[in-house]
């Protein structure tokens, strides 16, 4: 039996490279209302709730309330996506080699419900057993909320789950901190934003190549820690 019994997926910038997609997007809504927005500006905000995201552009100028402009700009970044999925490196490898053994994913992302959907719907029947979006959620990342949340629900649908045996896979600062405060495993595979190295998760360059055996690693590694302080 594996080590690892369940594994919790972040959704932008891990499973799908839809980031681009969200910072064009940005630009178009700050353009229209005769704002600037770079792609520094766009690389802040990644990782973070989406309420946080519209502050943010609000205080760019974008006269509109945050959930006009949380709805504006899913709806352009789920056109693109509907199009098509730009898949990370290795990631709906490791996803059905879990589905085939066996363990438990879920997605946890800051997006809503609408374009995780899609993403789901674009993997294999069955591939996540649930979904944590960020209107499910009171405080999004990187409050330990959406994590504390997915735990809570694996919990329920499966017995002798322990948070030292689920993998959290993030690529983002506001993920990372989101899921180690939340006491689960986890795994900073960072892409379009660099996230320091840290003691209390581990990082990997890419999931191109990665398996179950890689995710085993990582608990028996927090098992050994633990019990080395």
């Amino acid at each position: 039996m594996s080590e690892v019994r369940a594994v919790l997926w972040d959704m932008d910038g891990t499973i799908v490279d839809t980031e681009p997609y969200w910072i064009d997007a940005e630009r178009q809504l700050v353009e229209q209302f005769g704002g600037t927005w770079t792609e520094e500006d766009g690389l802040k905000l990644v990782g973070n709730a989406l309420p946080k995201s519209a502050e943010y552009l609000q205080a760019h100028g974008v006269k509109m309330e945050v959930r006009e402009i949380i709805d504006w700009l899913t709806h352009r970044v789920s056109a693109h996506v509907a199009v098509e999925v730009p898949w990370r490196p290795g990631a709906r490898e490791l996803l059905a080699e879990l589905y085939q053994a066996g363990v438990p994913c879920a997605m946890v992302t800051m997006s809503e419900g609408p374009l995780a959907r899609i993403i789901a719907a674009a993997l294999p029947n069955g591939t996540f057993e649930f979904l944590v979006t960020g209107e499910q959620v009171t405080k999004g990342k990187p409050d330990p909320e959406p994590y504390n949340t997915a735990f809570e629900l694996l919990s329920e649908a499966h017995d002798e789950i322990t948070k030292a045996t689920v993998v959290a896979i993030e690529d983002s600062v506001p993920g990372v901190a989101s899921a180690v405060a939340s006491g689960v495993v986890t795994v900073s595979v960072p892409h379009h934003v660099p996230v320091p190295a840290g003691d209390t998760w581990s990082t990997w360059d890419t999931l191109d190549g990665k398996t179950i055996a890689d995710l085993d690693e990582l608990v028996r590694s927090r098992a050994g820690l633990v019990a080395s302080e």
